[in-house]
């Protein structure tokens, strides 16, 4: 998950790579690093412990300056955060490495380099990739070829970049499992884990293929594939604007993406419908012939993805009649599934390059090629849009906030069109249905901006969570995965213990931990299971809890003593409601976030693209 930029240019490349830094914290913010080759010919290196700015107030006092570098800013896996762990990691004050990724075998590799003679100064499994490469340069005749060599031995994932003090010209890069691109710029070339690293200095990428490695200097790149053969990939022009990364007049990109749904969701559905009808060949051009022959639908996904799966799993069953099964990634590539042929695979992941989530996919295709796989991702040259035989992309535009918001909310939209597109396909959705379910899409933007107008009001709830250390979170249908999610965004950037639970499941255990010390919120649509849901409301009002409920206006929960009820909207469809009531619960978290001074972008221990498992 840890986020690297680098690059070599005819300018001093320290700002860069700062900015580069700043932009990809995200990805993780333990620690961060950078390393430049000087003109003193020394690789001169600065790292901290925390965030992007620690390290650029230690540059303030010790400058380093240099035309060809590397950065990096670090999730913790091996070796807690601290200045030693940090990267980037130099071997023999030669070979410096940045590596977003895990070397499953590094221990082993570790025990040979202590009998070569080298010494570790760090407790990461990254290190060992510099001792190898400094190991083998000295019977190589280039740094490209010494990393070929070194990525023989090499067992796990990577992202690398990789610089030389006796290569004062060259930087390489080598991807297997983990996302890296080539920023083609006018005064240089670069590096990096993400595009939006680099939208200062381009907007022409190269997207390396799983195994590549690429050979960077001042005038060319020269990638080769995994066989050793140079091979041509693609520029591609990046359609992402520099002023999406800023904050504009918001205080939180959190707070931005929230209020930035509306407009998500109409570029998410823009072609995706024609009058009254779902586009089917927005899932692809064989998605109509593939749908036809399907029996069944399979979704894997992690986080608040996997919320949104539990989600389409009731629609797909209710309304396309279609068979289901939801399942979290990284559990399931370590058991030994059944796969039906004619089975849809639908991978699940906001980055397209979450690893388990990946590796979901490359199981289930190994146990059954019959089946066709089908990924809703945010970014289109990802892993999983490139290992995909159907893509639905979602125009969420970046998401800086770690906690989801935007791309929560269009993954939903999407998994709502591809059960309108099934259920149609499959004739168990009439035209009446389906022109419903494209009416209640299309007013899903203006429902959203009338929810948001509900802000302050939610905002002068949050002193109720001010000392409090758990939550409860209920629903039923559907809107118990929108209890999961409003759970998971609540402990994610508050740090406040909470559990989402089925209404209906409270007395067959949950029910012992409610008392006044913990709040419940529920979410109360006004649909088949609303009397069921009143009626466990009144089970938690008896037991003294303290009470918030979002309601459609047509719900009418009797209001009780030490309740707040909020009336949201109304008249909202299976389809409309499970999305319009995900947006308190996200305004909910992020102001209670607010009061207890969290950093709401950034919630510790957490990154916002989980590239190692």
């Amino acid at each position: 998950m840890c986020g690297i930029v680098g690059g070599i240019s005819n300018a001093n490349i320290t700002p860069l790579l700062l900015e580069g830094l700043k932009r990809l914290e995200y990805r993780g913010y333990d620690s961060s690093g950078i390393v430049v080759h000087s003109e003193n010919n020394t690789l001169d290196r600065q790292r901290a412990v925390g965030k992007v700015f620690n390290l650029k107030n230690k540059l303030k006092t010790n400058k380093i300056k240099g035309k060809i570098g590397l950065a990096h800013t670090r999730w913790a896996t091996h070796g807690e955060p601290s200045d030693k762990n940090a990267h980037p990691h130099i071997s023999e004050n030669s070979i410096s490495v940045v590596h977003n990724g895990i070397i499953e075998n590094h221990i082993n590799l570790k025990e040979l380099q202590l009998k070569q003679g080298y010494k570790f100064s760090s407790e990461t499994d990254t290190e060992v990739i510099a001792h190898a490469i400094e190991f083998f340069i000295k019977s190589s005749n280039s740094l490209l070829e010494a990393t070929q060599k070194t990525l023989k031995i090499l067992e796990g994932s990577y992202g690398l970049g990789i610089i030389s003090k006796s290569h004062p010209n060259t930087l390489i890069a080598a991807r297997k499992s983990s996302p890296l691109l080539i920023g083609i710029g006018d005064h240089g070339n670069y590096i990096a884990s993400d595009q939006m690293a680099l939208l200062s200095v381009t907007k022409k990428f190269i997207f390396l293929e799983e195994g590549d490695v690429a050979e960077l200097t001042l005038e060319k790149v020269t990638i080769y594939d995994k066989e050793g053969n140079i091979v041509k990939r693609p520029i591609k022009v990046s359609s992402l604007k520099d002023d999406q990364v800023d904050l504009g007049t918001y205080n939180h990109f959190m707070q931005k993406e929230i209020f930035e749904q509306p407009q998500a969701i109409r570029d998410t559905l823009e072609s995706r419908i024609l009058k009254d009808k779902v586009v089917i060949s927005a899932f692809g051009y064989k998605a109509n012939e593939i749908f036809q022959k399907t029996k069944q639908v399979q979704i894997v996904a992690c986080g608040s993805s996997f919320n949104a799966a539990l989600v389409a799993k009731y629609w797909l069953e209710d309304i396309a009649k279609i068979a289901c099964n939801v399942e979290i990634a990284s559990e399931y590539r370590y058991r030994q599934p059944i796969i039906l042929d004619n089975t849809l695979f639908v991978a699940i992941s906001q980055s397209g390059e979450t690893a388990d989530v990946l590796e979901a996919v490359k199981i289930a295709k190994k146990i059954n090629n019959k089946i066709t796989t089908l990924c809703i991702s945010n970014s289109a040259e990802s892993s999983i849009t490139r290992n995909s035989d159907l893509t639905f992309l979602t125009f969420a535009g970046p998401e800086i906030g770690v906690a989801s918001t935007k791309a929560f909310s269009t993954q939903l939209v999407g998994l709502a069109l591809l059960t309108c597109a099934l259920g149609v396909i499959k004739k168990t959705i009439n035209k009446d249905q389906e022109k419903a379910i494209i009416d209640g899409l299309k007013r899903l933007p203006s429902l959203i901006d009338e929810t948001l107008l509900q802000e302050n009001q939610i905002k002068n709830l949050a002193s109720k969570f001010k000392d409090k250390n758990s939550a409860l979170f209920l629903g039923r249908g559907t809107m118990y995965a929108v209890a999961m999610e409003g759970a998971l965004k609540l402990k994610e950037i508050s740090y406040i213990h909470a559990e989402a639970f089925p209404a209906g499941e409270l007395k067959h255990g949950p029910i012992a931990l409610i008392d006044d010390s913990i709040p419940v919120i529920a979410v109360a649509p006004n649909d088949a299971l609303l009397d069921k849901l009143k009626s466990n409301l009144q089970e938690v009002k008896s037991r003294g809890s303290e009470m918030i409920v979002f309601e459609d206006r047509n719900s009418k929960v009797i209001p009780m003593k030490g309740m707040e009820i909020i009336p949201i909207t109304s008249n909202l469809g299976r389809i409309t409601a499970p999305i319009i009531f995900t947006i308190p619960l996200q305004l909910l978290s992020y102001h209670v976030a607010l009061l207890k001074g969290t950093d709401i972008d950034k919630p510790r221990n957490l990154a916002k693209s989980v590239t190692v498992e």
